[in-house]
């Protein structure tokens, strides 16, 4: 059985034919959809003071999508925590745990723009430091502790539903990041496939007496479904292109990851082939191949395709893809 992931980010660049509002209220109807249809997760990403309005605010997104859902499991990745108070953060992941019936969770992020951590007034230079010190207040907020933070008393209640806490994985992309992960007990999501990192996980887990749990990174491949990928790909690239250049402008030189793209033209993007229009046979002959290891991160709404036709593409996965690979 493949896994089947829908991923917003709710940027709209200024070519885009849809409002905020539809992109938004899209997301929100596109989630209960894929609750019915039997998707494993919906992931959230968040970044600040973007031009294209990029989601800033996952964590009340992420409640919209609750009220509208029952079954299917809602991830931010990454919830950038160097930017949030996180006895508030705290509070709020405990409300939506409950709610939810325990589908919520993060992957805490350190970020890489220091205009964000300018915006909240932190320093991009000690972010490491920062994340320590909120990772720990985070996690023993949601356990329930009373503790110091910041020369103030903290006890945040109610208690969870998920003990000890809602998930949280730790995100990252460098061996300072994994030993983190190890450091805190936490899974670990690295961004990349370096060997490296994830040796050095494991080595740190086994040290410390920890279980590790690594995710396996993401490939980056976005899908999108279509009768006619040469059609799709000229109304739609447009859109795609500015969702790959726009990561590309904000990470540094010798930065990569699952979802670096070198394209700077539609034709370079559909040849690097991080995103991807199949038909709906290529789709099924793509699950087929990779058995118990296919996935499809479905990202319908991406640079701000508008919903129409980001209706038909999820439309054409459920109606002639799902019943094919369930």
């Amino acid at each position: 059985m493949a896994i089947k992931i829908l991923r917003f980010d709710l940027r709209r660049p200024d070519f885009s034919e849809a409002t905020q509002a539809d992109l938004y209220q899209a997301a929100v109807e596109m989630s209960a959809v894929a609750d019915e249809k039997g998707f494993d997760a919906i992931t959230l990403s968040e970044h600040h003071g973007v031009d294209d309005g990029y989601l800033p605010s996952p964590l009340p997104m992420a409640g919209a999508m609750v009220g509208r859902t029952r079954r299917i499991r809602i991830s931010i990745s990454a919830l950038l925590l160097p930017l949030y108070d996180p006895i508030k953060v705290a509070e709020d992941l405990v409300v939506l745990d409950i709610a939810s019936g325990g589908r919520v969770g993060i992957t805490a992020g350190l970020g890489y723009r220091p205009e964000e951590y300018a915006m909240f007034g932190e320093d991009f230079s000690r972010r490491g430091k920062i994340l320590d010190e909120k990772l720990d207040a985070l996690l023993r907020a949601m356990r329930g502790e009373t503790f110091e933070y910041r020369g103030r008393t903290v006890r945040i209640t109610p208690a969870p539903l998920t003990r000890p806490h809602p998930p949280v994985f730790l995100g990252g992309q460098s061996v300072a990041a994994a030993k983190r992960a190890a450091r805190f007990g936490l899974p670990f999501a690295p961004a990349s496939n370096d060997p490296e990192m994830l040796e050095t996980y494991r080595r740190e887990c086994e040290r410390r007496g920890v279980t590790p749990l690594a995710l396996p990174p993401g490939s980056g491949e976005m899908v999108f479904v279509a009768e006619d990928p040469d059609r799709e790909w000229r109304e739609i690239g447009p859109h795609l292109l500015h969702d790959a250049r726009s990561y590309a402008a904000w990470q540094p030189a010798h930065q990569r990851s699952a979802v670096h793209s070198d394209a700077t033209t539609v034709e370079e993007l559909r040849a690097e082939g991080k995103y991807r229009i199949l038909t709906p046979e290529q789709c099924i002959a793509r699950a087929r191949e990779q058995g118990p290891l296919a996935s499809f991160v479905l990202f319908p709404l991406c640079g701000g395709i508008p919903p129409k036709k980001a209706w038909e593409n999820l439309q054409l996965f459920v109606d002639r893809v799902l019943p094919e690979i369930d």
